[in-house]
């Protein structure tokens, strides 16, 4: 299963954000055990290194956690077609649309996030972390 993680599920794992932490944290648990590929957007790849480097303090630890995603995840590129594209969508957070635009250009089965509401109109379902750990564990 090919999924992309919204910023916001990273950060709850991350910055230990609760009460969404564990299930995040969960998230990154099957990705690190290969029962899903879990990939993140080379755009939210810099909006991830700011916020982390913000919540650490520091450049050089934000650095090692960006590290660590990157071994743990893919990252998806996201083409001037994808940006393009996301104008035209009816999504009305632009970040997000460019986001669903990257993941269904790339087969994405699902957009994890938390926030549902962004992704109505997206051509990839989104799904909340505990509605994928759900389905993981329904395929088991």
């Amino acid at each position: 299963m090919k999924i992309l993680l919204d910023t916001n599920v990273i950060l709850d794992a991350v910055a230990a954000r609760k009460p969404w932490n564990a299930e995040a944290e969960q998230v990154f648990f099957l990705a690190a055990n290969n029962m899903v590929e879990a990939f993140i957007t080379a755009s939210s790849a810099t909006d991830l290194y700011y916020l982390i480097r913000k919540h650490l303090h520091s450049h050089e630890e934000a650095k090692k956690v960006m590290a660590k995603l990157y071994d743990l995840f893919g990252i998806l590129d996201v083409t001037q077609e994808d940006c393009t594209n996301a104008l035209h969508s009816d999504m009305k957070d632009y970040e997000d649309a460019v986001a669903a635009q990257s993941a269904f250009r790339k087969g994405m089965e699902y957009i994890v996030t938390r926030n549902m509401s962004d992704y109505r109109q997206s051509a990839v379902e989104a799904v909340d972390p505990e509605a994928l750990l759900n389905m993981i564990q329904s395929l088991v």
